[in-house]
């Protein structure tokens, strides 16, 4: 592991960071959500590991579960939210020539919009 970091809505963890990608495993406490988003430069693809919320994408929401993959492209507006009991687990591979920096929040919890 490279980097990890507590957040309001729980936890992330860093496992790899090279030039182009970068892998980390999130996990939302129950009863929180992540901001809504949006990246300039990346892309990022989402491997639901356990629990289970309601993604957001665009204008579009769907329940996610344990197994299911989720793919971000650039400029989406996106977010994702732990309604359930159990910590929510992703797996999150982001894609990209600019990784740093790239997240321009429109709605956030926790005032960081």
């Amino acid at each position: 592991m490279t980097d990890s970091d507590d957040r309001p809505w729980g936890r992330w963890e860093e496992y790899l960071n090279e030039p182009g990608y970068r892998v980390k495993r999130i996990v939302v406490r129950p009863g929180r959500r992540l901001s809504l988003q949006k990246h300039a430069h990346r892309r990022e693809h989402w491997v639901i590991a356990s629990g289970s919320g309601l993604f957001t994408l665009n204008a579009a929401q769907r329940r996610v579960a344990a197994g299911d993959a989720l793919f971000i492209d650039r400029g989406d507006v996106h977010r994702i939210e732990n309604d359930g009991a159990a910590p929510l687990v992703i797996i999150e591979t982001q894609l990209g020539l600019c990784l740093e920096d790239d997240i321009v929040r429109l709605e956030d919890d926790f005032g960081r919009a």
